[in-house]
């Protein structure tokens, strides 16, 4: 193989204990709509909520460790003459598993930056205790310019990252293989990238336990969870 494609969703880090996007709010957190916390609106509103919301999922992050479908990607990469790592998660579990270069294309919960100017902001390394009962905090003001700093994810009513879905569609389009893992196939246009693939004529192989919008295009497709069934194929396509 000569270019092996992994698209990663929210169902690989569940098995690391981290809740999918709607499932995500918990203790206090539960009288809100995920969705509504989710937009640059309720952060004008409420910055302080919204704020504390995505460092207590932060905080879900720092406590959770990389499971085997984290090391089995990553261990794919190692063994492949071209590879790409393409996630809709937010997370940092695939860099913590050993991957060298992961293409986010929603963003990350580690990557903040001013809601006014755009400049990148630090975060502090230590797990915040606040957010973990599920009350506001207030965000930090930018080095720059003084303005809020925001999450630096993609919220509803914004645009993926040109770069990076570009470059996900570019390396879909040139691909042997490419595997779905734990994700949905419902947002779009990141949902695309199998698909691309299929038309350029890749072979798509997709892990997950539940029927997808995905399952109709498969070549292959493993009922599985992605930590049960990824370390085994992983072998497998190494031997290709």
């Amino acid at each position: 193989m000569r270019h092996v494609v992994v698209f990663t969703g929210a169902g690989v880090s569940a098995e690391s204990g981290i809740p999918t996007f709607r499932d995500a709010l918990a203790g206090l957190w539960e009288r809100f709509d995920a969705e509504e916390l989710a937009t640059p609106e309720a952060f004008r509103r409420n910055p302080a909520l919204v704020w504390g919301w995505y460092e207590w999922r932060r905080m879900q992050v720092m406590r959770a460790q990389p499971n085997a479908a984290h090391r089995a990607i990553a261990q794919l990469e190692e063994r492949v003459g071209r590879f790409t790592l393409i996630t809709q998660n937010v997370d940092d579990l695939h860099d913590r598993a050993g991957s060298r270069s992961v293409l986010r294309l929603h963003g990350s919960l580690f990557a903040p930056r001013c809601f006014d100017c755009d400049e990148p902001a630090a975060l502090a390394p230590e797990i915040p205790g606040e957010p973990a009962s599920g009350r506001a905090l207030a965000p930090p003001r930018c080095a720059r310019c003084g303005g809020l700093v925001r999450p630096g994810v993609v919220w509803f009513g914004e645009s993926l990252p040109e770069a990076a879905i570009a470059r996900a569609f570019e390396a879909a389009q040139s691909c042997d293989v490419l595997l779905s893992v734990g994700t949905s196939s419902l947002v779009h246009p990141a949902a695309q990238v199998p698909f691309v693939a299929k038309r350029a004529g890749a072979r798509v192989i997709q892990v997950n336990p539940n029927p997808t919008a995905l399952d109709e295009i498969a070549d292959l497709n493993l009922r599985s969870p992605a930590a049960t069934a990824l370390p085994t194929l992983v072998e497998s396509l190494s031997r290709d």
